[in-house]
């Protein structure tokens, strides 16, 4: 990865700068010293860190603008921060920016069962929500792995999935609105508690945006009733081909499951050591599928998704006959990232998206790669939108094994898009990606995004260096483009 430039006038003003912040946030809300800055020098992509030029933890959307106002007017970077769990890089500090912590926005304002909503704030962990309406039968689709410590707001900016969001939908499918702060410190709200909206679709912008148009301080999300029935299959298979034709087998039949997760020998191993719930060891892969709805259709369901199974080879095909059996399949799954930790000392965890029926070309060619680098992989991911989550093993204390592993994380997402899928399916971009981004898109497609920024954030300081591979200035989307000597559309008169 590509440094940043360090703006070395920023860091002789940062004495001036950390006084103006603390007028607008008093009491604790700056830290300046370094023993306070460095928890917050990395996300969850830990292989790189940065310590911030100060830390702001703001209370209201009043100290928010303030904080960026001032920011916006003596050109001082920033970069927006949730829970810190993002596995790209998303929340990187800058050396000569100011990070914003936003995880004392942690209220639920409100929950509207008969309109199936709730407003919360952005530091609201993902599993909050769902804790907060389940005594009437409701919850939050999007779950991610790290739903106990993610926050809304970080959800927002990755649109994040989770083991539900093949029949659910990822974050952008369940939210109705946000309100949220821009760099100049205005204040915009988009969408609210009913289904639509008028006008241009700008939330669909917002959710995914990784806080590079604005800081979110509300959003509004959708609740969903429990399903009134929901089992589990556990599948064992003798190769991960088998497994990944029997995924694509499933969706090809008209069956749309709850969640349909899939995971190679070493991360079965990795989480039956670590949660002990009866993954069967001696399998090559796995599949954990829930069908949830009514009883006589989920029964009729699981049925089904057996006899496909078994076409397909399996070896072992365990049905869930309680909700603690059900959850204790899951349980597994939950833990897989954690309990590949136990494996080695270090792990990036790749995000490439992959049409379905790819499933089995790819997990072959990322065995060629592991081989090719001699560096271990555990795979563990979501099968039925072919969101592949790869965990790459090295130990940073070795030389050259970060960027070995580096190099062979780029090898499987230009893999993913060589076979018609996409960089990311809900880790974003951030840095870790973001040299990347000319595997999938051309200068034109960067342009026309950079031109999205430039409508929000005309000065790009808020989350500068993330995504984009080459930093323009907003100036310089309108030049004119001469190539090998010629103009575009020579045919027309030019004054």
């Amino acid at each position: 990865m590509k440094p940043m430039d360090v703006d070395q006038t920023i860091l002789a003003r940062r004495e001036t700068i950390i006084a103006a912040l603390r007028k607008i946030v008093r009491g604790e809300g700056v830290i300046d010293n370094e023993i306070g800055r460095r928890p917050y020098e990395s996300d969850g992509f830990t292989a790189y860190a940065n310590l911030p030029l100060a830390v702001v933890l703001p209370s209201s959307v009043e100290e928010l603008q303030a904080v960026l106002s001032y920011c916006h007017a003596h050109d001082v970077k920033v970069v927006p921060r949730g829970a810190g769990t993002s596995l790209s890089g998303g929340s990187l500090p800058l050396q000569d920016g100011v990070l914003i912590s936003m995880m004392k926005f942690n209220k639920i304002k409100e929950i509207d069962f008969e309109n199936r909503f709730a407003v919360v704030e952005p530091g609201v962990t993902n599993s909050a929500i769902t804790r907060a309406v389940e005594h009437k039968g409701f919850y939050y689709a999007p779950d991610p792995s790290s739903q106990i410590a993610c926050s809304i707001g970080g959800n927002v900016a990755e649109n994040s999935g989770g083991v539900h969001c093949l029949k659910y939908g990822l974050t952008t499918n369940n939210i109705l609105g946000v309100e949220m702060v821009l760099m100049n410190g205005e204040i915009i709200r988009l969408g609210g508690g009913y289904l639509d909206s008028d006008g241009y679709d700008l939330l669909g912008l917002i959710v995914g945006s990784e806080g590079m148009l604005g800081v979110v301080t509300e959003v509004t999300v959708r609740i969903l009733q429990k399903p009134e029935c929901a089992r589990a299959l556990m599948i064992a298979f003798d190769s991960s081909e088998s497994a990944g034709a029997c995924v694509a087998d499933v969706i090809a039949a008209g069956i749309i499951p709850g969640g349909m997760e899939m995971m190679d020998k070493p991360a079965i191993e990795a989480a039956e050591d670590f949660v002990n719930v009866g993954y069967p060891r001696e399998a090559e892969a796995m599949l954990l599928v829930e069908l949830d709805g009514p009883p006589v259709e989920v029964d009729h369901l699981v049925g089904l998704v057996e006899a496909i199974a078994l076409k397909r080879g399996a070896t072992q095909c365990r049905i869930s006959t309680s909700e603690a059996e059900r959850l204790a399949f899951w349980a597994g799954r939950k833990a897989a990232f954690p309990a590949v930790g136990r494996l080695s000392p270090d792990y990036l965890c790749m995000d490439g998206t992959i049409p379905r029926k790819a499933l089995p070309r790819v997990l072959a060619g990322i065995r060629d790669l592991s081989e090719k680098y001699a560096l271990r992989v555990a795979n563990v991911f979501h099968a039925g939108d072919g969101n592949l989550h790869p965990l790459i093993l090295y130990d940073a204390n070795k030389p050259g094994e970060l960027q070995r592993a580096e190099d062979f994380g780029s090898d499987i997402l230009r893999l993913c898009v060589k076979v018609g899928g996409v960089l990311t399916g809900e880790h974003g971009v951030g840095v870790e990606k973001r040299d990347l981004m000319p595997e999938m898109f051309n200068e034109i497609d960067l342009d026309q995004q950079v031109r999205v920024k430039c409508a929000f954030d005309e000065r790009r300081l808020l989350n500068p260096g993330k995504v984009f591979p080459t930093l323009h200035r907003c100036a310089e989307m309108g030049r004119m483009h001469v190539h090998a000597g010629q103009l575009p559309f020579p045919d027309l008169p030019r004054f």
